[in-house]
C-alpha cells in the first residue's frame, strides 16, 4: 500500500465531515462516518461524551432523548430527569446516568426529522458508537482507501464531566495514543468551546487543539469572558499561547445582511492568520432552512440549494477548513479555487 499522506498537506482546506454524513444518515452513527469517507471526506467529526462506566462515545449531547429511542424504553422511563449543564436547564436522559451496555441497547434515530425526513428511514439501525469503534473505522477505511483519514473529537461539556468524576480528556488522549496519535503532524484536531481543558492538555499532547467559538456567549468554564472580546486581535495572540486554530460560526467570517444574503467578509481570517491561528468555520448544510436567501431552491425549507455556492465564498475568503453536513457538497466546491484553477 503507497504511504498515506496528511489531509492537511493532501488537500487543503480541510473538508470536515460534522457529526458524519450527517445531512444523509443519523448523525454520530458508524453509518454516517463510513458514507462521509466514501464521499470523500478528509477529516470526521465525532462529538464525545461519557457513559456512567467511563467509556467515551460519540453524541451530539449528552442528553439523548433526541438521537436515541430511549423515551420508547420503559425500562430506562426511570431514568428521566432534569439537570443544570453550563447554566442551562435540561430534561430527559443523560449518557453519564447509563453503562455503555446499556446504551448499546439502544438504536439512534434522525435529529432532524422535521428537516430531513429520508434519514429517518435509518432510524433504528445503529447504536451508539464509542470512541473505540470510530478509531477501527477509520484505521480500516485507511487500509481500504490507501489514503489518510483525519479525526475531530470534540470533548462536549468537560467541566460538567469533570466535576462528576468522569473526565474525558485522560481517556481521549490515551485512546489517540493507543491508536499512534501522539504528533502534531498527525491528523487529529481537539476541540473544546471551554478554555481551560484545551490550557490543560497542551502541555500534555503535541496534538492539534482547536479553540471553538460561536457568534454570541463565551466559554461555559470562564463567566464574564464573551467569544467577542476572544476574536480581537490581542484575543487570538492569547488563543494562539494554547491552541493551533480557531473553529468559528461561519457568520463571523461572512455575515448575512438584513435579507438574508452574504454580506462583506469580515477581518477576522486575516487577523486570525496574523496570530499563526487556522480558521475552520461550522456549519455548512445543504437545506434552504439553512441557506443564504439568494441560495435557496424554493420555499421549502427542506429541499435542498445551492449551498456549493455559498461554500466556495467561504473558501474564497481564505479559510483553511469547513465543518460540512453535506461531504459531497463541500468536495465539490473545494474541486476549484474561485478563479477556477484546480488545487495544488
Amino acid at each position: 500500500m503507497a504511504a498515506m499522506a496528511s489531509p492537511i498537506s493532501a488537500t487543503p482546506p480541510l473538508v470536515i465531515a460534522h457529526r458524519g454524513a450527517s445531512a444523509d444518515r443519523p448523525e454520530h452513527t458508524l453509518a454516517a462516518y463510513s458514507l462521509a469517507i466514501e464521499q470523500g471526506a478528509d477529516v470526521i467529526e465525532p462529538d464525545l461524551v461519557a457513559t456512567k462506566d467511563g467509556h467515551l462515545v460519540a453524541r451530539h449531547e449528552n442528553e439523548i432523548s433526541g438521537t436515541t429511542d430511549v423515551a420508547d424504553r420503559p425500562e430506562f422511563a426511570a431514568r428521566r430527569t432534569r439537570k443544570t449543564i453550563d447554566g442551562q436547564a435540561f430534561e430527559g436522559w443523560f449518557t453519564e446516568d447509563f453503562t455503555l451496555a446499556e446504551l448499546k441497547t439502544l438504536r439512534a434515530k434522525e435529529r432532524l426529522p422535521q428537516l430531513r425526513a429520508a434519514n429517518m428511514a435509518f432510524d433504528g439501525q445503529q447504536t451508539i458508537p464509542t470512541l473505540q469503534e470510530i478509531l477501527e473505522l477509520v484505521k480500516a477505511a485507511e487500509a481500504r482507501t490507501g489514503r489518510r483519514i483525519g479525526l475531530y473529537p470534540e470533548t462536549k461539556h468537560p467541566s460538567h464531566f469533570r466535576g462528576i468524576g468522569l473526565p474525558l480528556e485522560e481517556p481521549l488522549l490515551a485512546a489517540l495514543a493507543r491508536a499512534g496519535y501522539r504528533e502534531a503532524t498527525d491528523p487529529v484536531f481537539i476541540q473544546s468551546f471551554e478554555v481551560g481543558n484545551l490550557q490543560a492538555i497542551r502541555p500534555r499532547t503535541r496534538l492539534r487543539l482547536i479553540q471553538l467559538m460561536a457568534a454570541e456567549g463565551g466559554p461555559p468554564d470562564l463567566p464574564g469572558q464573551s467569544y467577542a472580546d476572544m476574536l480581537k486581535p490581542a484575543g487570538l495572540k492569547a488563543i494562539a499561547r494554547y491552541a493551533d486554530g480557531i473553529g468559528v460560526e461561519k457568520s463571523l467570517v461572512i455575515p448575512r445582511d438584513a435579507d438574508g444574503n452574504l454580506a462583506r467578509q469580515t477581518d477576522l481570517v486575516a487577523e486570525a492568520h496574523a496570530a499563526g491561528l487556522a480558521v475552520h468555520v461550522w456549519t455548512f448544510r445543504p437545506e434552504n432552512h439553512f441557506l443564504p436567501a439568494a441560495a435557496r431552491s424554493g420555499e421549502d425549507p427542506r429541499a435542498r440549494g445551492d449551498a456549493v455556492g455559498e461554500i466556495r465564498a467561504f473558501l474564497a475568503a481564505g479559510i483553511d477548513g469547513l465543518f460540512s453536513d453535506s461531504v459531497p457538497d463541500a468536495v465539490k466546491a473545494r474541486a476549484t479555487l474561485p478563479t477556477g484553477e484546480p488545487l495544488p
